[in-house]
């Protein structure tokens, strides 16, 4: 058929960030700061969910709310801004709503919380805590931008289910200096990609996707080649 297209598509996250008791805490603060306000949290594999062990999570949710308190706004031929601005007033605009609607459903902000005044489309990077684990919309639905919500967890099997529970599935990080908790955790996450102690490196070697609806195929390495590559198999009998 002449409208037959073979695509492969890479679609949006909600991806979880994952802090083991082991880690360390300055180490998870910048990892997790990275995660989610770089490119103004405007990056499909953005780590909205924090995911914190309940031994540090006090320290890691702080010092997360202190780097965004800390972040300084600004235009890109500013060379001392940290971050620029969303995309357009309408991206801007949808932020802020769901932002308000943390607010509104009882999460807790520890930093941000809304536009930043004056000209340009300019967010303050804000941190929730929902130490509960209520669920909520911003913990559910893509936000494109740099908002986070933070919760606690108790133990593997509880923190892999939870960051399960998404309709997407495109990034993971999980910090921890233990190799065999890591190893343990990482087969439970429904991700095309988990990384270990970072977040957001891609390479062009490396396949890239997401399970669920973060899309179809993967980007970059032999899978992408294969992805569009016709195959033809010849059996010879003699």
């Amino acid at each position: 058929m002449d409208d037959m297209k073979r695509v492969t598509l890479e679609l949006g996250g909600k991806s979880p960030v994952i802090v083991l008791e082991d880690a360390d805490p300055a180490t998870a603060i910048a990892g997790a700061a990275g995660a989610i306000f770089f490119n103004h949290g405007q990056v499909c594999t953005a780590g909205s969910r924090l995911f914190v062990h309940r031994t540090r999570y006090d320290e890691v949710v702080a010092g997360l709310a202190a780097a965004a308190k800390a972040t300084k706004l600004g235009a890109g031929f500013d060379e001392t801004a940290q971050m620029g601005p969303m995309v357009s007033a309408h991206h801007r605009d949808r932020v802020v709503r769901y932002i308000e609607t943390g607010k509104s459903e009882g999460a807790e902000c520890l930093a941000g919380g809304g536009a930043a005044p004056g000209a340009g489309y300019f967010v303050h990077p804000t941190v929730f805590s929902n130490p509960s684990g209520k669920d909520l919309t911003i913990s559910r639905e893509e936000i494109f931008g740099p908002v986070v919500v933070a919760m606690p967890f108790d133990d593997l099997d509880e923190v892999a289910r939870r960051a399960n529970e998404s309709r997407y599935g495109l990034g993971a990080s999980i910090w921890t200096n233990d190799l065999t908790k890591a190893y343990r955790l990482i087969p439970k996450i429904k991700a095309g990609t988990v990384w270990l102690n970072c977040h957001n490196m891609v390479d062009p070697n490396m396949p890239f996707g997401g399970y669920k609806e973060s899309g179809t195929g993967r980007e970059h390495g032999r899978a992408m080649i294969d992805a569009y590559t016709e195959t033809k198999s010849v059996c010879v009998a003699y």
